[in-house]
């Protein structure tokens, strides 16, 4: 056989080797174990039509309306919650240093990529060197007692054959793992935006449990005052004025324990919005309970809204492409390495035909016995690959309970929010009642204080069960994944040539 013709049939067995990817097809596994028998339910549990005209804070999604937009919190209506919430984007660090991360793994991709082309060096070098006279010389034009000057300009080049698909594996993974990253920097800004919502709501809720406190204070000081003139018309005891002054006294208290946490949740909002707690400061506001309607689409459009899920099903098929990897290293490895360039003893001809050469060469490695060791280490990918597929199936049943969680909670608490409100009427009449009676000294004025108590005690009931409501949207609109869609994924970054995907 020619040299050519033995040239040829090895760049063919080459190339058909190359084509080779010892990965397992990738797909993308159940979201739900086959062992538990569990399917994807068709419905939320707590998505009944019939619930919807008694049921704050979520609705059955419309055409074009399943989609929570990227801005969710300004389906509140709340200018200073929307510009804290813009602020996050530009300042918080834990969301720079996520998106740090996935610049690290976007480039780590190219790093992967880097290894389908030959590598290739040039080490250009001057040599001076002379000979003594009792030194033989391999060159008969050169004299033994005169000194010359080398000149070498090589350029040397290796490249690693990808047959049995190691390298495009090892490409697939890392693009896996940067897309994993992308959908875990998404995770990280969902979850920072949802925080400064529930811990701006908490703070007006402190806000207007401070109105009602100071509202009451206003009333009770009234009380107090009236108390004491009935004192001294002999009406009234001390014990009377005691109580009054008790009850007044507590409740001051009480409205001044509520800074204590207010600031807390202030200094809080700093951080998440990167600015320092001692000059950052929010105006008192109550509370306006106004939970949006959260649109609701299908359960199986949880798996393409949360990018918790994609992340843990990327990091699946990058498991599945790890496997590819470790399996290769069964199998030979094929290196190509060659080396041209010019040497001259004279400057002026380096560059000339005469003083080119070239050298170029293949080579085989195999391992021949390493004990299980690769055994080992492909049960060890395999093990890697159960595991995230686990982890996928644990993320997708806790987006169900979440989901269910805060459905269950706004659906609840809408029904208690009316029988609360029952109950602070009920409580204004009754303290009305006693005043009266105590007025025209029927009752004593422990009836008032009891009287009093009830009713303060109802009414921030009453607001606590709006903060909840108000706390449960924006955990409901965090459960369903914002305004995120796993199909940002299928193009992260096209100036690099990365590869499509996600779930």
């Amino acid at each position: 056989m020619s040299a050519w013709r033995r040239t040829r049939v090895a760049a063919i067995a080459v190339a058909l080797a190359a084509g080779c990817n010892l990965a397992p097809e990738y797909a993308r596994p159940s979201a739900f174990s086959p062992t538990a028998s569990a399917e994807m339910p068709a419905a939320f549990r707590e998505l009944a039509p019939a619930d919807f005209p008694s049921t704050d804070g979520w609705k059955m999604a419309q055409p074009r309306d399943d989609l929570i937009r990227g801005s969710w919190w300004e389906m509140f209506g709340d200018p200073l919650l929307n510009e804290l919430e813009q602020q996050v984007d530009v300042s918080n660090q834990s969301l720079a240093l996520a998106a740090a991360n996935y610049r690290v793994a976007r480039a780590l991709v190219g790093e992967a990529r880097a290894q389908l082309f030959p590598t290739v060096t040039t080490s250009p070098s001057v040599t001076r060197s002379k000979f003594g006279s009792g030194t033989t010389s391999t060159s008969s034009t050169r004299s033994s007692s005169s000194a010359t000057t080398q000149f070498q300009l090589p350029f040397d080049a290796t490249w690693e054959a990808d047959l049995w698909g190691r390298i495009r594996n090892s490409v697939n993974a890392s693009t896996d793992e940067a897309q994993a990253t992308a959908a875990d920097l998404e995770n990280t800004r969902l979850l920072i935006h949802s925080e400064v919502a529930v811990d701006y709501f908490q703070l007006r809720g402190q806000d207007a449990q401070k109105e009602i406190l100071d509202s009451n204070v206003v009333a009770f000081r009234k009380a107090l005052d009236l108390t004491k003139i009935r004192h001294e018309g002999g009406i009234a005891s001390d014990e009377d004025v005691a109580q009054a002054e008790t009850q007044l006294n507590t409740t001051i208290a009480q409205d001044t324990d509520l800074g204590v946490l207010r600031a807390q949740l202030e200094h809080a909002i700093a951080a998440l919005t990167g600015k320092p707690a001692s000059s950052f400061s929010i105006p008192l506001a109550p509370l306006q309970p106004n939970p949006p309607e959260v649109p609701l689409g299908l359960p199986s459009q949880l798996l393409e809204r949360r990018p918790d899920i994609a992340a843990a099903e990327r990091r699946v098929a990058e498991a599945n492409a790890q496997i590819g990897v470790v399996k290769a290293a069964f199998f030979p490895t094929l290196t190509l390495s060659g080396s041209a360039g010019f040497a001259s003893t004279a400057l002026g001809s380096l560059l000339s035909a005469p003083s080119r050469f070239w050298q170029f060469g293949a080579s085989l490695a195999q391992t021949l016995f390493d004990g299980g060791k690769r055994q080992a280490t492909v049960e060890q990918a395999m093990a890697s690959y159960d595991g995230t597929v686990a982890s996928y199936r644990q993320t997708v049943l806790t987006a169900f309970q979440e989901v269910e969680d805060e459905l269950a909670s706004l659906r609840i608490l809408s029904q208690e929010r009316g029988q609360q409100d029952a109950a602070v009427a009920s409580a204004q009449t009754a303290l009305a009642r006693a005043e009266d009676r105590y007025k025209f000294g029927v009752d004593s004025y422990l009836n008032v204080i009891t009287s009093q108590s009830t009713l303060l005690s109802n009414q921030r009931t009453a607001m606590n069960i709006r903060l909840q409501q108000m706390t449960a949207s924006v955990l409901l609109i965090k459960a369903l994944g914002g305004g995120w869609e796993a199909s940002r994924l299928a193009v992260m970054d096209p100036h690099r040539d990365i590869r499509t995907g996600g779930p």
